[in-house]
């Protein structure tokens, strides 16, 4: 056979707190229904979720997952992160929802990555798709233990949500980076996935001197160029910071 489609059936707590949260989000609405059983479709473009309501389900227990297929991670991050900022005033790291960056991602050929957590603690796992005959991003291996760390820390908190583990990874290898071939763009990139791990840990303090030391940082205007999405990604920590101050 073929043109098969397969939906994702998702758990929440409430149908219409999901219609409302992607609503926001660019989607609209397929089919809703509150009985016999409550139950909601939403659709973007080619992109279906489905909910099925559960009473007293709580976002903490949550395992749903899904994977969802894209030539390219950036133009629904960026629609994303705009209706999430509408909703909130804010680019969501902790709680639920909550979002990640895009980023290469070790534990998937290097290839492009980001989650979006909705507010019943399902994860939408939003990743680059290979090409014919392409199994990676054309990709450079890390040269540095720093950059090393970088990717293993991605994956242990973008992928696995273990967070504290991988702040505590990147923590120590910025402690011990003595190494010659780390560049400053790498030590940025670093400190700033750092600073993004303590706002998700609601460590404030570390958060403010990462992103201290990231502003007293001297660079290049090729490094500036190079390490733009780094210093985006500290923008949104600072409005983070700022809510909770």
């Amino acid at each position: 056979m073929a043109h098969e489609r397969m939906v994702p059936l998702l758990p929440c707590a409430s149908v219409d707190e999901m219609r409302d949260f992607y609503l926001q989000l660019g989607f609209e609405v397929s089919y809703r229904q509150l009985k016999p059983n409550p139950y909601v479709a939403i659709r973007r473009e080619d992109l279906e979720l489905h909910y099925f309501g559960i009473a007293g389900f709580k976002p903490e227990d949550s395992y749903g997952s899904c994977l969802v297929l894209v030539e390219d991670t950036a133009p629904l991050f960026e629609a994303f992160a705009a209706g999430l900022r509408a909703q909130f005033g804010k680019l969501p790291l902790t709680g639920f929802p909550r979002i990640t960056r895009p980023r290469s991602r070790k534990n998937a050929g290097n290839l492009s990555g980001f989650s979006l957590v909705d507010p019943s603690g399902n994860w939408i796992r939003v990743m680059r798709q290979a090409g014919p005959g392409q199994t990676a991003e054309a990709a450079d291996a890390p040269v540095s233990k720093l950059a090393q760390a970088l990717a293993n820390a991605v994956v242990l908190a973008d992928s696995k949500g273990d967070v504290a583990q991988a702040a505590k990874i990147l923590g120590g290898a910025l402690s011990r980076d003595r190494n010659l071939n780390t560049t400053g763009v790498e030590r940025i990139e670093a400190l700033a996935y750092l600073a993004e791990l303590s706002v998700r840990l609601k460590d404030v303090d570390r958060a403010q001197e990462l992103i201290d030391e990231i502003d007293t940082a001297e660079l290049s205007e090729a490094e500036r160029e190079t390490v733009a999405s780094a210093l985006e990604q500290v923008h949104d920590l600072r409005q983070s910071l700022a809510a909770w101050s």
